[in-house]
C-alpha cells in the first residue's frame, strides 16, 4: 500500500494509524508511507511495532519513479526504507533529549510542568492530574530544582521553566 500521511477525515496521521491497522489484520502487507513532514513522531509511529515492510519518504525528495519504485521493492521484500532527513531528525532528537536538562524530571513532574505550559495555575494542575494543590506546588518546587531555576528578584522561574519545556518539544 501506498498512503500519504494525512488523509480525511481530520487530515493528521491516518497513513500511520492505516499502516498500523494493516500490520495487526494482514502482516504481510507492505506500506510505504509519503509525507511531506520530517516530523520523527510520525516516524516512529510507524515503526513502533518494527520496521519490516514499511517505508517512510519525504515527497520532496522522491525526485523520480525510481526512488518510489526501489522503495516499494524493498518494502515487498519485508524491508525497509527511511528518508535520510527523517534519520537525522530522529537522531538529533534523541541526543537533545539526552542533553535536556528535562530529563531528569520524574514522569509526574513532566506532567506539572505541560500543565504549567498549558497556562494552568496550581489549582488548575491539581485538578486535571487528581491531586492536592500542595502535592502540585512540591512537584513544582523539585522542577525549579532539578532544573536549577533559582528565585531572583528579575526573573520568573515558572516562565523559565516553561521556555525550557517548550523548547524541548520541538
Amino acid at each position: 500500500m501506498v498512503t500519504d500521511i494525512r488523509m480525511p477525515p481530520t487530515g493528521t496521521d491516518e497513513g500511520v494509524r492505516a499502516a498500523n491497522e494493516l500490520r495487526s489484520r494482514a502482516p504481510s502487507t507492505g506500506v510505504v508511507v509519503l509525507s511531506q513532514f520530517v516530523e520523527p513522531g510520525y516516524a516512529l509511529a510507524l515503526l513502533e511495532h518494527g520496521s519490516e515492510g514499511r517505508a517512510y519518504l519525504l515527497k520532496e525528495r522522491v525526485s523520480d519513479i525510481e526512488q518510489l519504485r526501489h522503495a516499494i521493492d524493498e518494502v515487498a521484500r519485508g524491508g525497509s526504507v527511511i528518508d535520510s532527513k527523517v534519520v537525522e531528525v530522529l537522531v538529533e532528537a534523541r541526543t537533545r533529549s539526552h542533553e535536556s536538562p528535562l530529563r531528569f524530571l520524574t514522569p509526574r513532574e513532566h506532567e506539572v510542568l505541560a500543565g504549567m505550559a498549558q497556562g494552568r495555575n496550581n489549582a488548575g494542575i491539581a485538578d486535571a492530574l487528581g491531586l492536592s494543590e500542595r502535592a502540585v506546588e512540591k512537584h513544582i518546587n523539585s522542577v525549579f530544582a532539578k532544573l536549577a531555576l533559582s528565585e531572583e528578584p528579575d526573573s520568573h522561574r515558572r516562565v523559565k521553566a516553561v521556555l525550557l519545556y517548550l523548547s524541548d518539544q520541538s
